[in-house]
């Protein structure tokens, strides 16, 4: 997919300057430094005899090495001397090339200052050189525009405009994080959708905000404290503890958004927000509350994934989980040792009545101090018997029913006894519920054996995995352990094993909320929600329609904390906290909790205690399309952009933050807080590998903006957090996937490339080759542009129209090109079809503006004097048609390559008819013009473009002008040839185009090739080319042509055919067919031609 667009970019300009004199200089000092060899010290001294042999040695190495310099230094002067005849062999054949180099490198040396940017003060209109330069530097051009924009208030919606809103939510980057490459392609595809809509006169608001990210936020905080003070958050108390992390918010935190102006990303900063500000904190409150009071939000005691390390529940997209084949050791935070998994232990309870004993194995052996029955399938014949009995517990003697449970229990596997700890595991914990059983929790908070473990309290958990293992094999109760495939649990955050534990927490009721969300994307009569790509529909459908109530709350202290107050009464226990659900109360502030106490137990003393824990942060981030805007409070801008838009993100939070905002955004905000979901595709590196720290190949955007070397890219990775070994493995990654570093991109080339590869729907495998490309194509506009520039004069001002129909031929085709181009960018831009829309762009500027039209036009402006009246009216017409192309093609490409597209747009003249905007970003989006579609001009042109490729492929790319002939067998595309026989002439480089016919004598001593039916072209041949070579082209594809009819006539030969098929496919085979045989007769025709032209060179 790459290839087209490297072979583009490398093709030689049409001034076709040499280049390979520089290419062989600047290859001869490298090629000179692999002589310099180091040679290695002596490592001792020897005595003696030894020292006299060692002194002859010595000497005879000393008198081979100065041969060896010597030898070396002839080759030094040979390849000198070859590289400098080289040079001047090129410069020779490049002579009048050089010439006019050197004069305009002497013009620009002597006006140098007219090159390069003056200062501009801080905020103001960027002030750019007098003259371009020669060459688009990202730097250069990408500087100043974006702190313009910014304070000028072109980024600024306003609530009370008239124009319709298109409104689009950030998602809230971590207040953690720093800039990666999913955050530049979130920003990349979101900034071309609000650049196109804003350019296209709607009141476009871009909200940015961030995301406080409880536990990310409290991790590098306590990791701060303990490498700064060696103290943790428990040593310096809640209070204290918040005010360092809200120290070290506004001290480092929010560093993306200031990187994010660096992509360009044109968001509203006037509406910044932070999850945890006021108004935010304020919205999260009245959510909850609003929601208690619908019946949505309540407290249960049930299982979550359970920190030990961080000592809070998770969220399950917080959990890693890690596929075990076998017995794998690793390490586990808090143990000096690797700890073992994938292992699956066998043991045995003894059971009451003297009954005998039964078998259970588990993975998890410290969890069985917590076990309260052992689940048996009702069918199974072995364990009939035990129906309704017994066992005894090993360590503290408490009796285990055994009970029959055809849900969980497979008899086929394992012994068919399963032994349940519904405390400590998901399935088990249904298993606790339908049979009424007892929940024993043996954990504390940071995962050790608290005192229902007897014998064993206070031990770390994997700790005392293995002494009850030993205990059981005292007891005589082990029976086995071997290896067992599992999947293991780790928190992304903390890498602690996720620990599955009974908490009393707060949970919000899903399943009616749910049922909304599924409806509006799935009803097929009513869908009110559009996902694209729409393959996730199906995802979104299994996800809600399975959904569970979703937990709220984090054992955190940085967060929203929970608005809820426990009722305490004079006797009770400090360990009974919270465990009466019927003593909280929810609130919006504690006096608003003593009114609701005060009426709930009038005339009673009661103490009020606030809920310490805090809010999952996905609960204030589901309330970001409301909250942002203002809710609850009846604001301006929720009136003015609530609903909004679109919601941009990638689709691996499709749960888990875009269906809670569908949920809340519908139940608190009476409607959809969007109405389509765009889902980008998850980033990979060039072999499709996830990226990773410790594979090296994480891509930092602004190193791609920047550029950066090998080295620096080594050391960044001894900046973060990699092992020796990691760190290793991860400098080699680099050196086989950047061995020269990354190359200075710029903003624009990294923006184009990103929404380009947006066609990968699922995964996209990015390759910094191609951002390079497009970073060598925005030299390629710049190019186009500045020759445009020289041609359009200092003087000249653009018209109001043009006249299409007296344009000339050139000039008629690109305008009605450029209309479809803006038809299929903009009608792919409103289906989310971004990468059809970028090529819609590229196709336009690369193949046909600048490969066709700017080289069609050349001949007019040849002469050196601009007003010879030769081609008078050609000129001035071109130059118009120029203006048009360049003006309308630069707000074309804007919202793909916002810099350069500025900086070039304010180098055209403006029109005396009318003021332009002041920025191309407030300018209005490129539309259709009717008059410039010329269909049959197109036409015309598809011909003429054939002609001409099959012209430069006789040619091999010569640079040298040759003539060339037309085998004409159509009046009508001979007329057309005649017509247009310049641009042919000029776009194919001849020196000369003759059209003949069936009549005329074949032309000698040419190659030809078969354009179709109607057209073959010779083009006379200088040199020792090789006709056999010719005929063989021309034999190879007379047997495609051959393969492509018998391939057709199988097909119209079938049974059945004529019966079956459509009578338009029937005529279309039928035409097909009848075109091929005509061309099979073509490339006859020019094959017999060959053969008596190698025939008569034989004679000869």
């Amino acid at each position: 997919m790459l290839a087209p667009f490297f072979r583009v970019l490398a093709k030689p300009q049409s001034s076709y300057q040499s280049t390979g004199n520089h290419i062989k200089l600047a290859a001869a000092p490298h090629l000179l430094r692999h002589f310099h060899k180091h040679r290695p010290l002596l490592q001792s001294v020897p005595t003696g005899k030894a020292m006299d042999a060692g002194i002859e040695d010595l000497e005879r190495k000393k008198k081979k090495e100065e041969k060896a310099r010597e030898k070396e230094l002839k080759k030094q002067k040979a390849l000198e001397k070859a590289a400098k005849f080289q040079a001047q062999q090129a410069n020779v054949a490049s002579k009048k090339s050089e010439k006019k180099n050197v004069k305009r490198a002497n013009e620009e040396d002597a006006n140098a200052a007219e090159f390069v940017d003056p200062p501009t003060p801080f905020g103001q209109k960027k002030q750019m050189s007098k003259q371009m330069a020669k060459q688009y530097s990202p730097t250069s051009v990408e500087k100043g525009w974006y702190e313009w924009w910014e304070k000028a208030g072109y980024f600024e919606a306003k609530a009370e405009s008239t124009k319709p809103p298109f409104v689009i939510v950030l998602p809230p980057p971590n207040v953690t994080g720093a800039l990666h490459i999913g955050h530049a392609l979130t920003a990349a595809v979101e900034d071309t959708m609000i650049r196109w809509r804003r350019m296209s006169g709607y009141n476009a608001l871009w909200v940015p905000g961030m995301d406080h990210a409880g536990i990310a936020t409290q991790v590098v905080v306590e990791k701060k404290l303990m490498r700064e003070r060696n103290i943790t958050r428990h040593d310096i108390g809640r209070e204290e503890f918040v005010s360092e992390v809200w120290k070290w918010k506004n001290n480092y935190g929010g560093t993306i958004l200031k990187q994010l102006r660096r992509l360009g990303a044109s968001l509203d900063w006037s509406r910044e927000c932070f999850t945890m500000d006021e108004p935010r904190s304020k919205a999260v409150t009245e959510a909850f509350v609003r929601l208690h009071k619908l019946g949505l939000v309540y407290r249960d005691n049930r299982l979550v994934n359970w920190d030990c390390v961080l000592r809070t529940a998770i969220s399950e997209i917080e959990v890693d989980y890690i596929d075990i084949k076998e017995r794998t050791a690793l390490e586990v935070p808090g143990y000096k040792k690797r700890i073992e998994f994938g292992v699956l232990t066998s043991f045995a309870y003894p059971l009451e009545d003297n009954l005998g004993e039964i078998v259970v194995a588990t993975t998890r052996i410290e969890t069985m101090l917590g076990d309260t029955a052992i689940a048996v399938h009702p069918d199974d014949h072995r364990y009939k018997h035990l129906h309704g009995k017994h066992a005894i517990h090993s360590f503290n003697g408490r009796r285990i029913p055994i009970i029959c449970d055809a849900i969980l229990v497979d008899p086929e596997f394992g012994t068919g006894a399963v032994k349940i700890t519904p405390a400590h595991d998901p399935n088990d914990f249904s298993v606790g519920k339908r049979h009424n059983l007892e929940f024993i929790n043996v954990f504390t908070d940071d995962g050790k054996i608290n005192q229902d473990g007897g014998e064993f309290e206070g031990m770390p958990r994997f700790t005392a995995r293995e002494a009850v293992t030993e205990a059981l094999k005292k007891k005589g109760l082990f029976r086995e352990s071997k290896a067992n495939e599992m999947r293991l649990g780790v928190c992304s955050r903390s890498k602690d094993v996720v620990e599955p534990m009974i908490k009393p927490q707060w949970y919000v009721k899903c399943s009616g909320m749910a049922k909304g969300a599924l409806d509006a994307a799935i009803d097929v009569d009513n869908r009110k929600l559009d996902i694209t790509p729409r393959q996730y529909a199906a995802d979104w459908k299994r996800w809600l329609e399975n959904i569970h109530d979703w937990c709220v709350s984090r054992q955190l202290w940085w967060g929203h904390r929970i608005p809820a107050w426990y009722a305490i009464f004079d006797g009770d226990k400090p360990e009974d906290f919270g465990t009466l659900n019927d003593r909280w109360v929810v609130a919006r502030n504690e006096e608003e909790a003593k009114a609701l106490v005060g009426q709930r137990y009038e005339g009673k003393e009661v103490k009020l205690e606030q809920d310490p824990d805090v809010l999952d942060t996905w609960f204030s981030s589901g309330l970001f399309p409301l909250s942002v805007l203002g809710w609850p409070e009846d604001t301006e801008d929720l009136r003015a952009f609530y609903p909004t838009s679109v919601l941009e993100t990638g689709h691996d939070i499709l749960f888990f933050w875009v269906a809670r905002m569908v949920m809340l955004g519908s139940t608190l905000g009476g409607d959809l807080p969007f109405t389509k979901v765009y889902l980008h595709p998850m980033i990979r590196d060039a072999h499709g590998r996830k990226m990773s720290k410790s594979l090296g190949n994480v891509i930092d955007p602004l190193d791609v903006i920047n550029g950066i070397s090998l080295e620096d890219l080594h050391n960044k990775l001894s900046e973060g957090n990699l092992d020796p070994r990691e760190i290793a493995i991860a400098r080699e990654g680099q050196k086989k996937d950047f061995p020269d570093g990354i190359a200075e991109c710029g903003s624009d080339a990294l923006h184009f490339a990103l929404v380009s590869y947006t066609a990968q729907s699922d995964k996209i495998n990015l390759d910094i080759q191609r951002v390079v490309g497009y970073r060598q194509w925005c030299n390629k506009l710049w190019n186009a542009v500045r020759f445009s520039m020289s041609k359009l004069g200092d003087d000249y001002l653009p018209p109001s129209s043009v006249v299409p129909d007296v344009l000339p031929f050139s000039c008629q085709w690109i305008l009605s090109v450029l209309n479809k181009a803006i038809s299929k960018t903009v009608l792919s831009l409103e289906s989310y079809e971004f990468s059809d829309a970028a090529t819609a762009v590229y196709h336009w500027w690369q193949y046909q503006l600048c490969d066709v039209f700017i080289e069609s036009i050349k001949p007019y402006f040849a002469g050196a004097d601009p007003n010879d009246p030769k081609f008078a009216s050609e000129r001035a017409f071109a130059r118009d048609t120029l203006w048009l192309c360049l003006d309308n093609g630069l707000r074309l490409l804007h919202p793909f390559m916002p810099f350069v597209t500025e900086e070039l747009w304010q180098r055209l003249p403006s029109s005396k008819h009318h003021s332009r905007p002041a920025s191309i970003m407030i300018s209005d989006y490129p539309s259709i013009v009717e008059c410039w579609t010329n269909e049959g001009v197109e036409s015309e042109m598809s011909l003429i473009d054939s002609i001409v490729k099959s012209l430069r492929s006789l040619s091999q790319e010569s640079r040298e002008r040759l003539p060339a002939f037309v085998l004409c067998r159509s009046m009508l595309d001979g007329e057309i040839i005649r017509r247009q026989q310049l641009e042919i002439e000029t776009l194919a480089n001849l020196s000369s185009l003759a059209v003949i016919n069936e009549n005329h004598a074949a032309p000698t001593g040419c190659a030809v090739s078969v354009v179709n039916q109607s057209l073959s072209v010779y083009l006379k041949i200088l040199g020792s080319r090789s006709a056999e070579i010719d005929l063989e082209k021309i034999r190879k594809k007379m047997e495609d042509i051959k393969l492509q009819q018998e391939k057709i006539m199988k097909v119209m030969s079938a049974t059945g055919y004529n019966e079956k098929v459509p009578e338009k496919i029937k005529k279309a085979n039928a035409e097909k067919l009848e075109s091929l045989k005509k061309e099979e007769l073509s490339l006859e025709e020019a094959s017999q031609h060959m053969e008596v032209q190698i025939s008569s060179s034989k004679q000869d």
